[in-house]
């Protein structure tokens, strides 16, 4: 799996989702730290990465589109702020997530949820 951290979230999400054998980079890894969302959207889909943030509007964006691309994963209220305790969530629930990241979806993480919403979005 390829990952994208988006600016809400640590670079060290980034590093330790490396460490866990995924492919991740942070935003500012690709000089796109104060890039519109739009841009990195488009990134994420062009280099097939799934986007990881705290912000919805990645979700808008695949919803306004009916697009299935790039995934998105949102950590939202409830879930650690520590980029090692979110790295481990993560990584816990990939057996269960992948397939869906990988043909499409919008994965919220909220509190003790984890709730799943395949794409395209209607």
């Amino acid at each position: 799996m390829k990952f994208l951290v988006d600016n809400p979230l640590s670079p060290a999400l980034a590093s330790a989702l490396t460490l866990d054998g995924y492919d991740a980079v942070h935003v500012r890894d690709l000089s796109l730290r104060d890039a519109e969302d739009e841009v990195i959207f488009l990134r994420a889909a062009q280099d097939g990465r799934t986007i990881i943030s705290a912000d919805t509007d990645f979700a808008t964006m695949l919803a306004l589109r009916s697009q299935t691309k790039p995934s998105v994963i949102l950590l939202r209220v409830g879930v650690s702020h520590r980029a090692e305790d979110q790295a481990e969530l993560l990584v816990a629930n990939m057996p269960v997530i992948q397939a869906h990241l990988e043909s499409g979806a919008v994965i919220v993480f909220d509190g003790t949820r984890v709730r799943v919403r395949t794409l395209p979005i209607s």
